[in-house]
């Protein structure tokens, strides 16, 4: 697509309607505060779903706005809003992210937790939901805007909340239940800059060992989720000799490309979206926003379709890999905050994990290094830190990945729960661990 040229200047062709509601619906950004008032709250895109110009307008204006609150999950870019600098506005995360961690820290920011399948339903019933802003890829022929590389919360409100949305020249157009309406918006305005791409990290020996024990239990046609992080694209780039994988996840990342062009990722064995991929979110590098544009073999569903469990479960192979911080001899996994210290939020760790051990022959690998980088404190532990968050809870853990092998929890006892994990923590913490269970009573 040419970088210049305007939506209604592009080459295919619209009907005459879709032409002149497209002229009369187009502003500038800052015709976004016309659409929302006080006490108001604005529901934002995750990730590169933030609209940059409509954001950067509702701050220009923001000291004429009263107790307007803008709600979202994941930003990736630091704003004076976040840090309490307008009084008018106030910030409501949903998932936490190095733009607005420290805000949180210093309580100029909310955090609201969730699971996130059920993110949709809570904003539903605990937020005015006064507005949608997102950006979105240009509209089609028929007034179709696409939402592009996301679908989450903000695809579950298409029909029921008015949109104010940036027509962003560089995201791609994708295919799913991801598609707004040029009746569903309220007015758009265009950009053009890149996506955010993640930075690809360094792969550590320990990681290697841990994707290993994982991948060698993935079966030829199983159905994969990934969460991010370095083990679960490591273990994605060990399956390259397998076959008829599929994908129903939470996140399309760059290591699923690869299974796609190798020819191993097919989904033909698939029980629900067959030859299909489903996410509701991609993000990546440039290669994997490419991949997903115009493809119609990758489809985006709302956040409360591909995490409900009961949808996960359908698929009878199901394995899900998810990264923590912390095991206690229990087998809660604390993969959220460190101690006390909130880093992130549930994401959609729990809904995987149930949905796995609901799936006929499913499996859920929760991955973490037996130790911190330094080799200085365990992640196995005898009890969470102080002040931890629980995000998966004992009873739906099913196997826990450590460099030194893999706990399987399920069906354990809580005595054979902290052998199996005294077993997989590193060697010089085992004494300790298995002196601290004896103290409890565990073994």
């Amino acid at each position: 697509m040419d970088e210049r040229m305007t939506v209604e200047d592009q080459a295919v062709p619209k009907p005459p309607t879709i032409r002149a509601t497209l002229a009369e619906k187009r502003c500038s950004p800052e015709a976004v505060l016309d659409h929302f008032g006080e006490g108001d709250d604005l529901i934002v895109g995750i990730a590169n779903a933030e609209p940059v110009t409509v954001l950067d307008a509702i701050e220009g204006r923001a000291e004429e706005l009263s107790d307007v609150r803008i709600h979202q999950m994941l930003p990736l870019r630091e704003r004076r809003y976040m840090h309490g600098d307008f009084p008018g506005l106030r910030h409501v995360s949903w998932f936490l992210s190095p733009a607005n961690r420290e805000a949180f820290h210093k309580g100029t920011c909310e955090l609201v937790p969730n699971n996130f399948s059920d993110v949709p339903h809570l904003m539903q019933t605990s937020t005015r939901r006064s507005l949608v802003l997102t950006a979105i890829a240009p509209p089609d022929r028929h007034g179709y805007f696409s939402l592009g590389c996301h679908a989450e919360y903000a695809a579950a409100m298409i029909g029921e909340v008015p949109f104010f949305v940036e027509v962003n020249h560089q995201m791609p157009r994708t295919f799913g239940e991801n598609q707004v309406h040029l009746s569903q918006v309220a007015g758009w305005c265009e950009a053009d800059y890149p996506l955010v791409e993640l930075p690809s990290r360094p792969i550590r020996e320990t990681d290697r060992r841990i994707a290993e024990f994982v991948a060698e239990r993935i079966p030829d046609g199983a159905t994969l989720q990934a969460g991010i992080g370095a083990i679960p694209n490591e273990v994605l780039g060990l399956l390259g000799d397998h076959k008829n994988l599929g994908v129903h996840t939470e996140l399309l990342s760059d290591g699923f490309v690869d299974l796609v062009e190798k020819g191993v990722v097919t989904g033909s064995r698939k029980r629900t979206h067959q030859n299909k991929i489903v996410t509701t979110t991609a993000l990546g590098s440039r290669r994997l926003y490419e991949f997903v544009d115009e493809n119609p073999g990758v489809e985006f569903w709302p956040v409360n379709y591909t995490n409900d469990p009961r949808n996960i479960a359908q698929e009878d192979h199901m394995a899900t890999i998810n990264a923590t911080l912390e095991v206690d001899f229990l087998g809660q996994c604390a993969s959220e905050s460190l101690g006390s210290e909130y880093w992130s939020s549930s994401g959609g760790q729990p809904d995987f994990a149930r949905g796995a051990i609901f799936a006929e022959h499913g499996q859920s690998f929760i991955v973490l290094h037996s130790t911190t980088a330094d080799e200085s404190v365990s992640r196995i532990v005898a009890q969470l830190h102080p002040g931890a968050a629980v995000t998966t809870f004992k009873n739906v853990v099913d196997r826990v990945v450590t460099e030194y092998g893999v706990a399987e929890l399920r069906g354990s006892s809580i005595r054979e729960r902290t052998r199996k994990l005294i077993g997989i923590a590193h060697p010089k913490f085992r004494d300790e661990l298995e002196r601290r269970a004896r103290d409890m009573g565990y073994v």
